[in-house]
């Protein structure tokens, strides 16, 4: 038994200003960081499984209306919300991912449903809606994933005809989380609600295996937020493990070739959580800021929300 376990986990990556944050703001943001963390914490301190810690905190997120996943999902062009999702668990590189997804109340628990459940590992908008309801998925109407703040950027990204990256000021707003448990066993998780104003059946790099999600017990575990069109031509999840496995990179040095040289060349904006089978953590980003959280067996852990 491996007596090392730690979560990481991320809420969106971007320009993210301390002069558009208020204290109060800022408080509420860590506050919701550090209950996934410690969602998931508790499940691993007990001996329970990556894949489950790393749902757990997920959920947390999902149910929080200030990241932009599940409840607090962006609108689309036509006011609806679509949400994408995935996970997969290193030990047996088994996934299971939701792209379109409307009124699934934790898109998160759906793609692990898949995973543990299903043939598939990608289902889609209506069948995959279907498919949850026969497998008891909770659902919630319209007015649940409604807030002030993503209707008032999608009126905004109407008069401007664009598509944002979340925030006016351009904030990938993915949530995510990865982990190594007490078996060394690693998973990674993410969910997502896109684009404000993204076209209708857009589908980004979250539920990609291998460009937003990866997980591999001989590797790594990565969960990415950022520009999902680049990281899925990038294949940035999978391109950290292969740099891991084929070039004998470590974690921190395979994350900084990816997120501060090959991303960049390309104006790949964003970040990544990522964790390995010595339950080393790293937490790369290019943007301005990135909110991101981790905690380990040692005791050692944090809450950050800009570069400093």
């Amino acid at each position: 038994m491996n007596q090392h376990f730690a979560i990481a986990i991320h809420g969106g990556a971007g320009t993210i200003l301390r002069s558009t944050m208020t204290p109060t703001l800022q408080a509420a943001y860590e506050k919701g960081l550090q209950d996934a963390i410690d969602a998931g914490y508790s499940i691993l301190t007990q001996g329970g499984s990556s894949v489950d810690a790393v749902a757990a905190a997920i959920v947390m997120l999902e149910d929080c209306p200030m990241f932009n996943a599940g409840k607090g999902a962006v609108f689309n062009h036509v006011g609806g919300h679509e949400m994408d999702a995935a996970i997969m668990n290193g030990a047996n590189i088994a996934a299971g991912a939701v792209a379109g997804v409307r009124n699934v109340k934790n898109p998160i628990l759906l793609a692990k449903t898949i995973m543990l459940h299903s043939p598939h590992v990608l289902m889609t908008g209506i069948g995959a809606e279907t498919y949850a309801r026969t497998q008891d998925i909770a659902f919630a109407d319209d007015a649940y994933f409604y807030t002030q703040q993503r209707f008032d950027q999608w009126q905004d990204a109407l008069l401007t005809d664009s598509v944002q990256l979340d925030h006016s000021e351009k904030k990938f707003g993915t949530v995510g989380a990865v982990a190594i448990d007490t078996d060394g066993n690693i998973a990674a998780g993410t969910s997502t609600g896109g684009m404000t104003n993204k076209q209708f059946g857009r589908v980004g790099d979250s539920p990609i295996i291998g460009a937003g999600t990866y997980a591999n017990n001989n590797t790594c575990g990565i969960s990415c937020t950022g520009h999902g069109e680049l990281f899925m031509r990038a294949v940035v999840a999978y391109d950290i493990s292969c740099l891991m496995e084929y070039k004998g990179l470590s974690l921190q040095d395979a994350c900084q070739l990816v997120v501060y040289d090959k991303l960049v060349k390309i104006e790949g904006e964003g970040g990544l959580i990522a964790i390995d089978r010595h339950a080393n953590i790293a937490l790369p980003f290019n943007s301005e800021g990135m909110y991101r959280g981790y905690k380990k067996s040692d005791g050692s852990g944090e809450v950050k929300i800009y570069k400093d």
